[in-house]
């Protein structure tokens, strides 16, 4: 019993090490890069964050697909496979080369088709792709060799990079949309230098000849995420395109600008998913894995509902900070993505567990439903409603892709949450958009109220985690008191 009771604790100071780890990491890249929207939607045009948007949205679906996921099957084998996280490395780099070579020649291709204006966005893509490729490779890759020190320091040096190079190209050259493009191409080349400097001379690094085996392993898990990155992608995409498309650039650029205040909450769950999904990989044959899950579960929902409902009370004040000029009617895109992204966050955190058991297929089917989902809702709202049904139709079909999860990680956890308290705490969430958005009467204290109901709703889960962080503490300290 005692043994068991040191393991559960194990598998909690685990979490929470990586997570503080993490939270450097994310906090101060974040927070930096959240600074900085105020100079963008200052220095360029509706226009130019549009088309900067559309980049950065072709990146999150071809990055992932071109390289059949092989960042994340690095991350998976490297927890697991301790002794051949060099023949990973090969592995995974010969494929982000390979994926590399296929834009260029696809960039190649386009610039007999596309106009003089745009054939320099066209090369810069190519080498925004082949950086950016190799940059979420090695994160994920040193994630696996839970090297995570080194994962902290590539953000954050690609953080710094940014910062200092936005603040060059767009304040001291004043080159606009292109400075804005090679601030981010060269974050992610040091960055990228820098994380394989400091593991060579740290012998994380060793050249070993090519495990074909393994190789067959990695693929087998990463192609069937296809469908499931590619339907993330459409669920965090989609929209931008059909809206660009229906509306126009300017006006995606506002909407674009609009998921500078979800990217607060997501913060928050950046942090947690990339300490999850080593701990669930870790955790998933132990004997306690249910019990386990369930508590991170509960904790995990009930501080993204919260801290929804509040960034929703004060939605109007953070916009009137971030956002400049006509930026600013972004704010009421803002609420229904705040939603949105509580069940992505949810949906990942799911499809972690279904990842560990090396089920990738349940989640390529809720993510695939999410993703027709998605696209039907948009192609009936936006002509309606115009971005705001964009924004709708993109937290239903989280909603849709969330439910499905939860349905299929059954098979391997059964997570015992109160799901009537969690559906009313969501519909709570609704209503305190709708009233921030409507504009109604004593909006701000009807949005207080809801808050409060919120926290009473879930004060179980908000003692019970307050207690296991004082036992965490509690013993790192008593640990480093013996030491």
């Amino acid at each position: 019993m005692a043994s068991k009771e040191v393991k559960t604790k194990g598998k909690y100071q685990y979490l929470a090490g990586n997570i503080a780890l993490f939270s450097v990491s994310n906090f101060v890249s974040k927070i930096l890069v959240f600074l900085l929207v105020p100079l963008y939607t200052n220095v360029l045009t509706t226009a130019e964050y549009g088309i900067a948007d559309m980049m950065q949205v072709t990146l999150l679906l071809l990055v992932p697909a071109l390289t059949m996921n092989i960042g994340e099957a690095a991350l998976r084998f490297g927890i697991e496979n301790t002794e051949k996280r060099g023949s990973i490395l090969r592995i995974g780099t010969t494929y982000v080369l390979r994926a590399d070579a296929i834009v260029v020649g696809l960039c190649i291709a386009a610039f007999s088709v596309v106009g003089m204006q745009y054939r320099l966005y066209i090369l810069l893509f190519a080498l925004l792709f082949a950086a950016n490729s190799m940059f979420e490779f090695l994160i994920l890759y040193f994630q696996g060799c839970e090297a995570v020190p080194i994962v902290v320091i590539g953000s954050v040096c690609s953080t710094a990079v940014t910062v200092v190079s936005n603040i060059v190209f767009l304040l001291v050259i004043k080159i606009g949309l292109n400075g804005y493009i090679y601030s981010q191409i060269l974050a992610y080349v040091l960055s990228s230098v820098l994380m394989f400097v400091i593991a060579r001379s740290a012998s994380l690094i060793h050249d070993v000849v090519m495990d074909e085996d393994l190789r067959g392993q990695m693929l087998l898990y990463g192609m069937p995420l296809i469908a499931y990155s590619t339907g993330s992608w459409i669920n965090n995409a989609a929209d931008r395109y059909l809206v660009a498309y229906m509306c126009g650039v300017a006006v995606n650029g506002v909407y674009g600008v609009a998921y500078k205040i979800p990217a607060i909450l997501m913060v928050f769950q950046r942090i947690f998913a990339q300490a999850w999904q080593m701990s669930a990989t870790k955790s998933y044959k132990d004997e306690k894995s249910e019990q386990f899950f369930t508590r991170m579960y509960r904790t995990y929902n009930c501080f993204m509902v919260i801290g929804c409902a509040l960034l929703i009370l004060l939605v109007n004040p953070i916009a009137t900070f971030l956002f400049r000029k006509e930026f600013y009617e972004a704010w009421m895109y803002v609420p229904p993505l705040l939603i949105s992204v509580i069940f992505g966050a949810l949906t990942g955190f799911l499809g972690s567990i279904c990842l560990a058991h090396k089920d990738s297929r349940s989640m390529g089917v809720a993510t695939s439903v999410g993703a027709v989902a998605n696209i039907a809702g948009n192609l009936l709202l936006i002509p309606m409603y115009g971005a705001m049904g964009a924004a709708i139709a993109t937290a239903v079909s989280y909603a849709i892709m969330c439910a499905l999860a939860y349905v299929f990680v059954r098979k391997y956890v059964i997570i015992e949450n109160n799901i009537l308290v969690d559906v009313l705490a969501y519909l709570i969430l609704v209503a305190l958009s709708l009233a921030m958005i409507g504009r109604v009467n004593g909006r701000y204290l009807i949005d207080a109220v809801l808050l409060a109901v919120l926290l009473l709703l879930y004060h179980d889960d908000v003692a019970v985690t307050a207690r296991k962080m004082g036992e965490l503490v509690k013993s790192r300290f008593h640990g480093n008191t013996k030491g």
